[in-house]
């Protein structure tokens, strides 16, 4: 039986190119050295942050733990760090497994009786558990209590275990996966929004201070906006363009070394790779602008629906390149512009 804390970030997402979301090798071993342990130290997410702040005080005034957070958005926006940072800012240390790694009830359950008053559980990916693990997580959370049926048919009696009160959060990249009773049970519930310009700017300068580099404020600013909103995808360019100012500008990154490092990476002026300007360019060129299914555009691409949904998609929409509609996904204005084609009339994002 594999071990429900052998939970490696990788398993929701194989995906190793350079603007995905998905935490790479080297990251896994990287990212917990650049995380923000206090919420103080937490850039971005504002509205989160002052909700966190103000649950979490008020929780330590009663001496209870928090209550029950549901972390929702695309992979690379702080899920993972900020229930770290939940766990420290409460006092006690923080259990992690992800919804794959609990196969069967059996796993969850070994987890909840092992758990200390007060702990926070971090189920990672927490759409993905399954019917059976999920029943099981419904009275623990809601009445601190783990039902377990022993025996079959019969003479198959529950037995009921008591439970010291914790605090799950959950993290996910598809909200609306989630169960509705599953969904219901969390107390606190936060989006994460891309970061602005502004943000990854000081996210970056923080990262490069703790990683020894030498970065000015046109360097910071100039990979702050390629990075997709994406402070994962930030600190992955501030370690390559780190190489390439090595090599070619004396160790330093201003903004010209940002800009040919990341022209030789391929990483255009909007922060899109080889793949956003592939299913641009095969939804203007195979399918006239849209609409078209997201199914039939992911094998014109060559990619996996659920990784065009959670990887691709929601930068692109959040930027103004492409729309979710009814019928299908269609290519604005902006992006016809961006990739050099003539405008069609009816365009979204057109005036005429």
């Amino acid at each position: 039986m594999p071990d429900p804390f052998d939970y490696d970030p990788r398993d929701a997402y194989d995906d190793d190119r350079l603007l995905s979301g998905a935490a790479q090798d080297d990251e896994l071993r990287l990212e917990p050295s650049l995380r923000p342990t206090k919420l103080e130290e937490y850039v971005g997410q504002e509205r989160i942050i002052q909700n966190l702040r103000v649950g979490i005080q008020a929780a330590l005034e009663r001496g209870e733990s928090l209550d029950h957070v549901l972390l929702f958005g695309p992979p690379g926006l702080g899920k993972t760090t900020l229930a770290y940072i939940i766990a420290h800012e409460m006092g006690t240390s923080l259990r992690t497994t992800s919804g794959p790694a609990l196969e069967k009830a059996g796993d969850l359950a070994a987890i909840l009786t092992n758990l200390e008053a007060g702990e926070v559980l971090f189920i990672d990916e927490i759409h993905r558990l399954g019917p059976t693990v999920e029943e099981i997580l419904y009275p623990a959370v809601e009445d601190y209590r783990l039902d377990l049926v022993i025996g079959t048919g019969p003479a198959a009696r529950t037995m009921e275990i008591p439970l010291p009160r914790f605090t799950l959060v959950g993290a996910t990249t598809r909200a609306g996966l989630i169960t509705k009773p599953l969904h219901a049970r969390f107390g606190i519930v936060h989006r994460l929004d891309f970061y602005s310009p502004a943000e990854l700017s000081t996210i970056l300068r923080r990262s490069a201070g703790l990683l020894g580099m030498a970065i000015d404020p046109g360097g910071a600013k100039e990979l702050a906006r390629r990075s997709r909103g994406t402070p994962r995808l930030a600190n992955r360019l501030l370690r390559r363009v780190r190489d390439f100012a090595q090599v070619e500008a004396e160790g330093r990154i201003d903004e010209d070394t940002a800009r040919r490092a990341l022209a030789m990476l391929e990483v255009d002026e909007y922060g899109f790779d080889e793949v956003d300007r592939k299913i641009l360019g095969t939804l203007i060129e195979h399918y006239s602008g849209g609409p078209a299914g997201i199914q039939a555009l992911a094998a014109a691409v060559g990619e996996d629906r659920g990784t065009l949904e959670d990887l691709y998609e929601p930068f692109l929409i959040q930027e103004g390149f492409l729309q979710r509609t009814p019928r299908g996904r269609v290519a604005t204005r902006r992006a016809y512009e961006h990739l050099g084609f003539p405008v069609r009339p009816g365009t979204p994002g057109q005036l005429f």
